[in-house]
């Protein structure tokens, strides 16, 4: 009886533990249509890492559709996009070394996945972050945004 009741209350703790844990892990689709799913993250300031896997749902090549996952302080989306597009495929339309990237997967063709991990200390409560793709005829159309939750 004794056993039961403290492994009873084990799996409780447990169980509570895992509800309580705050979720530093997503899954992000990039869809055909220039699309994320979902298109709004909350990163619980509790976390010490984030990671996202991005899934590339399509059917089409890196080359002809490719899709990544590209972080970045909104105020700087433009400028880190123009110099990814100077920097072109051989970069992944991403400038290399750029401080403003804040995290990115590297670009996926349809069918392939990718995960990046970052620390949460990169990122302040209150600040606006965006992701984008940075495939050309996606980075306009294809973003998303991210905040901390304090």
């Amino acid at each position: 009886m004794h056993s039961r009741l403290t492994l009873a209350l084990a799996s409780l703790l447990v169980a509570s533990a895992a509800q309580a844990a705050p979720a530093c892990a997503i899954d992000v689709e990039g869809r055909p249509g220039k699309q994320f799913g979902p298109d709004h993250i909350v990163v619980p300031a509790t976390c010490t890492e984030f990671t996202v896997r991005l899934i590339h749902t399509g059917k089409n090549n890196k080359e002809k559709a490719g899709h990544n996952w590209v972080l970045t302080k909104s105020e700087d989306i433009d400028a880190v996009m123009i110099d990814g597009m100077k920097a072109g495929a051989q970069h992944e339309f991403l400038a290399p070394a750029d401080a403003r990237i804040l995290a990115k997967t590297p670009m996926l063709g349809g069918g392939e996945t990718a995960t990046v991990t970052f620390p949460v200390s990169r990122l302040r409560a209150g600040q606006s972050y965006t992701y984008y793709c940075s495939f050309p005829a996606h980075a306009q159309h294809m973003r998303g945004t991210l905040v901390l939750q304090p």
